[in-house]
This record gives C-alpha cells, sequence and structure tokens, in this order.
C-alpha cells in the first residue's frame, strides 16, 4: 500500500518517519519528498507498506497524531496522474 503523509515538520528525516510506521508493520520504503533546488524537506512524503491491512491500521491511527509539534496528514496515497502529450 502506498501511504500520503501531509504536515510533516521539516526536520524529520526518511530513517524517522520509516521508524513510526515501523509500529504498524514492515515499512518497503519511507520518502520525504524534497525540493530539488534546495534541498529542503518539501513537508510531505510517501511511505509504501507491503501489507494492506498494517498500512490500512497505521493510516488510522497516524492520521491526526502530533509529531514534532505537527498534525499529520495520512491517507491512502492517490495514482500519479498520467501526462498527456502535449505539443506547443
Amino acid at each position: 500500500m502506498n501511504i500520503y503523509v501531509a504536515n510533516l515538520n521539516y526536520r524529520v528525516q526518511d530513517h524517522e518517519l520509516q521508524q513510526l510506521f515501523e509500529e504498524y508493520g514492515e515499512v518497503s520504503s519511507a520518502k520525504i519528498i524534497k525540493d530539488h533546488e534546495s534541498g529542503r524537506s518539501r513537508g510531505f512524503a510517501f511511505v509504501e507498506m507491503p501489507d494492506d491491512e498494517a498500512g490500512t491500521q497505521a493510516i488510522n491511527e497516524l492520521d491526526g497524531a502530533e509529531v514534532q509539534g505537527r498534525n499529520l496528514k495520512v491517507s491512502k496515497a492517490r495514482p500519479r496522474p498520467q501526462m498527456q502529450d502535449r505539443r506547443y
């Protein structure tokens, strides 16, 4: 299951996010999205959990939870929209 995590404190690191979700089951990856130019966190991340049941439990229990002074927004990630072939 691919999980979207928003409203992250900008100081949270990938390994801290992974540890948080590992309390609910195996984590395949935990990736905080960073600005391409500055390298700073953009305040959101994606977490992959192979077990859907564990992922659902993590979403239910972590949505609204306070982590480093911020209340997380956690939900199932939506598929990325297909890019249209644009010609200018």
